[in-house]
């Protein structure tokens, strides 16, 4: 479980417990994660997917064999127009969304493989399958995972293994908006700012939980998950 230290990661991770799983909580947070490890009963590592040997040293500590990975860690940074954004914050969103994905895969497809059903579950987004304004980094970023999750059920059908991406909209989690407003608060808080009931971070995980459960004959291709209120990623009701 990447990107375990808060928010969709962290829910996740208690809910995969709660379902039997022997969890392994990787994020950069040293501190958050030992915590959430204690809680659940599971293992605290250390990582950056971003740093291809951190990566292998998760892959080390996880052993030959393991039943699911769920690539997380990701981010969004800015919303800036195409024409005046900042390509290294480009940059840092194609790192930790695309690349950080890939080194996860890489690293532990064999004990996947090995056990026999592996499953991996990517995290994508809604932005990964329509642009909006502003976004056209995350956006980017999004699509590519949502084509990398598509080629790699392609390339492995032969395979013991299900490929699957959850997709979800509008979530309301402590760090998102904050991260992505380089900590404003108050431009992270209008992002809700009359939303009834948009998705928590318990709602994503209790859709990672189902698709993992599902017999090993049935793979989840793509589930794209929104709150009520919202038809489409430019597209909420929002009450006065």
């Amino acid at each position: 479980m990447t990107g375990a230290s808060s928010g969709i990661g962290a829910a996740t991770a208690r809910v995969l417990s709660g379902a039997g799983y022997f969890v392994y909580c990787a994020s950069r947070r040293a501190e958050r994660i030992e915590a959430l490890a204690a809680e659940i009963d599971g293992t605290a590592v250390r990582c950056d997917v971003t740093d291809v040997r951190s990566v292998a040293h998760l892959a080390e500590l996880v052993g030959p064999r393991l039943d699911v990975l769920v690539n997380n860690a990701g981010g969004a940074f800015g919303l800036d127009p195409v024409a005046t954004a900042d390509p290294e914050q480009w940059r840092a969103m194609f790192d930790v969304n695309v690349l950080g994905t890939l080194h996860a895969t890489q690293a532990l497809l064999p004990a996947l493989t090995a056990s026999g059903d592996g499953v991996i579950v990517n995290i994508g987004s809604i932005a990964g399958r329509v642009a909006y304004e502003g976004g056209g980094g995350y956006t980017a970023a999004k699509h590519a995972t949502a084509v990398m999750t598509e080629t790699l059920r392609l390339e492995l059908v032969d395979q013991p293994l299900r490929i699957c991406e959850v997709a979800p909209g509008m979530v309301r989690t402590e760090e998102f908006g904050l991260v992505r407003f380089d900590g404003d608060v108050e431009r992270a808080e209008a992002v809700y700012a009359g939303v009834r009931d948009p998705l928590v971070a318990d709602d994503v995980a209790e859709a990672v939980r189902w698709i993992v459960t599902r017999p090993a004959h049935v793979n989840i291709d793509l589930l794209v998950i929104k709150p009520r209120v919202q038809a489409a990623a430019h597209k909420v009701h929002r009450e006065p």
